[in-house]
């Protein structure tokens, strides 16, 4: 019986050992879930910091084509305008050499 005697400091040893490890284990499993929660809630500012951007972005687009629709616009109105004048300097030449 003189070896199990000798085997107790060592089974208390192992015993302790695989405690303290598993008590590592645990806290590393709980640093590394704040960890990640912190990550995803910087990923979270991310993205509704890029939503808005992209909200600005379209917006300012918006107001863009609304200005090249009007300048459109604005350019068929001045062909119109450019050929009433045209036709009405002509009639008015016609009118003085008569």
């Amino acid at each position: 019986m003189q070896l199990a005697g000798e085997m107790i400091p060592v089974i208390t040893a192992v015993i302790s050992g695989g405690s303290a490890a598993i008590a590592a284990i645990i806290v590393a499993v709980i640093q590394s879930r704040s960890q990640h929660k912190g990550v995803i809630a910087e990923i979270d500012k991310r993205d509704a910091l890029q939503a808005q951007r992209i909200e600005q972005l379209e917006k300012k687009m918006d107001k863009h084509n609304q200005l090249i629709e009007r300048t459109y616009k604005v350019e068929e109105a001045v062909k119109l305008i450019e050929k009433d004048i045209k036709v009405v300097n002509h009639r008015i030449d016609d009118l003085e050499h008569k």
